[in-house]
């Protein structure tokens, strides 16, 4: 198969084509660090499959997730897998939502990382829409919780960072009514009783980076 590799650190790219290249699944692995001349390098040699790095670096004008979506609205039969340094369950979701075929850590092996690659390429070859990830055992929780808001993320984020809701109602221009719905909706959907079981739990989900 032929792979495309979008990621701006250059030391983990060569890396990963060193660990990759040796396999005879690998007909072609190829790797680019701008996101921006993305289309025009897949116009050109468009490959079997397109693995994303999340963090495309402080630089890029988007991170991989979203990048994934608008490749995919350009590119819809192009299969993607998404590869991050955090194996969250935020981030499986979202790499779902936006119509990933696969996530994957940057901690696994490679040859957890070439079966992954070799089903993502079985899938879309027979056309089948498939989401895959090692990560099986976390699958579950991953589809129990109601993903948050942009609004709810923001009123956590400041709640995080020791803000009271009035102040949090002042920086985001709402009512204190509406951060307490905030809380209140955000405490549902983690299924947790108070600010600092929402903070913990939101930290571990990936809504909130460590702190």
């Amino acid at each position: 198969m032929k792979v495309l590799f979008i990621d701006d650190h250059i030391l983990f790219a060569r890396s990963l084509e060193l660990a990759l290249q040796e396999s005879p699944l690998i007909e072609e692995f190829r790797w680019a660090a701008d996101p921006g001349a993305l289309e025009r390098e897949l116009e050109d040699h468009l490959p079997d499959i397109l693995l994303v790095d999340i963090n495309l670096g402080r630089g890029a004008a988007l991170d991989g997730l979203t990048l994934t979506g608008q490749i995919l609205s350009r590119f819809p039969s192009l299969p993607i897998v998404i590869l991050s340094g955090y194996d969250l369950p935020v981030y499986r979701q979202e790499a779902r939502r936006m119509g990933a075929m696969g996530f994957v850590s940057k901690d696994a092996q490679p040859e957890t990382l070439l079966t992954l690659l070799k089903d993502v390429y079985r899938a879309g070859r027979e056309g089948r829409s498939v989401f895959l990830c090692p990560s099986g055992d976390r699958e579950p929780e991953l589809l129990f919780y109601e993903p948050l808001t942009k609004a709810e993320k923001d009123v956590l984020l400041l709640t995080a960072q020791g803000v009271k809701r009035k102040e949090i109602a002042r920086r985001l221009q709402v009512s204190e009514r509406t951060v307490s719905n905030h809380l209140q909706h955000i405490f549902e959907k983690l299924s947790v009783s108070s600010s600092v079981e929402a903070v913990t739990k939101a930290i571990r989900l990936g809504y909130l980076p460590p702190l």
